[in-house]
């Protein structure tokens, strides 16, 4: 009888070693999902060429990120937004008219359990910041007010911390909201100015990019997430057009169309917004 047969296992053969071991199917593409992130994956190996120690440092950078992952805190979506990839996904997967409003990436903080407040209710709950009144309005492609769309709203405080950072030190749902618009899809509210931060460094993911020296700058932003039926989600920023650092916000997410001026008044801010939302593609998810 014939004995077993060897693998053939290189440096030139190895992904090919690894996709011969997957089933071809038209119904299924994680195995080609699969093949095409190990192609990546060894030909960015056999160009760095590690050492069996720098692996070992990968993994265990890699396990340090789910270990810093909890409800609270999402280190590896932290780590997919300072890559570029979230940004990446979402100008391939949200390509709109220039006149739409753009998305940009969710962030880590996002909380979707918020609660529902009036039109013209203070988010901030400690009043801890100048104050900024906010003045937005919905509307589709044509101008046309879109009522009772919602309005996710959530920043950073005074000082570039979230609440879901801060458990002990911030109240719960501290700057976040969730509002209707009324029938001309108009909605307002009372926050604080929010400032800039710098990216958590506590964590495996801000502590390597901060040693490889990458600038880890968010620019004062608010966030929203506005959703109606038959239309696309938007899920957005709005920044601060006076922040120094716009040009390097450390998750790519600044684009012309999402800069504003917040103007001064008396002792408060106030800011003016109109969000342009399009309809689904039928049989597409919002």
């Amino acid at each position: 009888m014939p004995g077993p047969t060897a693998l053939n296992f290189s440096e030139a053969t190895s992904h090919d070693m690894f996709a011969q071991r997957l089933p071809q199917s038209k119904d299924d593409s994680l195995p080609q999902v699969l093949a095409a992130a190990v192609t990546h994956l060894h030909a960015l190996i056999r160009e760095l060429r590690p050492t069996q120690a720098d692996w070992r440092k990968v993994i265990e950078f890699l396990t340090d990120v789910g270990h810093a992952s909890d409800e609270r805190r999402q280190e590896w979506v932290l780590l997919s937004d300072l890559l570029g990839a979230s940004a990446l996904v979402e100008e391939i997967n949200s390509r709109r008219p220039k006149t739409a409003t753009p998305n940009t990436v969710r962030g880590p903080f996002f909380r979707a359990d918020v609660p529902q407040l009036p039109l013209g209710g203070n988010i901030s709950l400690d009043g801890i910041g100048e104050t900024l009144d906010v003045f937005g309005r919905v509307q589709d492609l044509d101008g046309d007010p879109i009522a009772n769309a919602e309005i996710i709203t959530w920043q950073a405080n005074a000082q570039g911390f979230y609440e879901n950072q801060q458990p002990d030190l911030q109240p719960e749902f501290n700057l976040r909201g969730c509002f209707r618009t009324d029938t001309d899809g108009r909605f307002h509210y009372r926050t604080i100015k929010p400032c800039g931060y710098g990216v958590p460094d506590d964590g495996p993911v801000g502590k390597l990019l901060r040693q490889a020296g990458y600038p880890l700058c968010r620019p004062a932003h608010l966030h929203f997430m506005i959703k109606a039926p038959e239309f696309e989600t938007v899920t957005t920023h709005i920044y601060d057009g006076s922040d120094p650092h716009l040009a390097e916000d450390a998750i790519f997410a600044v684009k012309p169309e999402l800069v504003r001026t917040f103007e001064q008044q008396g002792k408060g801010w106030l800011l003016k917004l109109t969000f342009i939302m399009v309809r689904a593609r039928r049989g597409a998810g919002t």
